[in-house]
C-alpha cells in the first residue's frame, strides 16, 4: 500500500503507476487546491484518493469541495478523513 505521507509528486507517479492516468489540466487543478487552500501534500493525497474511490474519475470540483471540507473541519489524519466521509456517506 501507498504511504500518502509522501510527497504529492510521487502519490501523483504511484497513482499514474496503477492505471489513473490523469491529464495535466487535472493534475494543475490538485496544485491550484493545494495552493487555495493552504493544504499540505499528506492531506491533498487524502483528498485525491477519497475523490477517485467515490466519483471512479477525477472530479475537480468534488476534490477542492472535500479539501475545503477537510480544512474546515480540521482533519488532519486519513482516519479523521474517511470517519468524515463514512459519515457523509460517501463511502457507502
Amino acid at each position: 500500500m501507498y504511504n500518502a505521507q509522501k510527497n504529492l509528486g510521487t502519490f501523483l507517479l504511484h497513482l499514474d503507476d496503477k492505471g489513473f492516468k490523469l491529464k495535466e489540466d487535472a493534475i494543475s487543478f490538485i496544485y491550484f487546491g493545494k495552493q487555495l487552500t493552504g493544504s499540505d501534500d499528506y492531506l491533498v493525497s487524502i483528498a485525491i484518493e477519497l475523490t477517485l474511490k467515490t466519483q471512479k474519475r477525477f472530479d475537480g470540483s468534488f476534490y477542492l469541495s472535500l479539501l475545503e471540507t477537510f480544512i474546515r473541519k480540521n482533519i488532519k489524519t486519513k482516519k479523521q478523513a474517511y470517519d468524515l466521509a463514512d459519515k457523509l456517506g460517501m463511502l457507502a
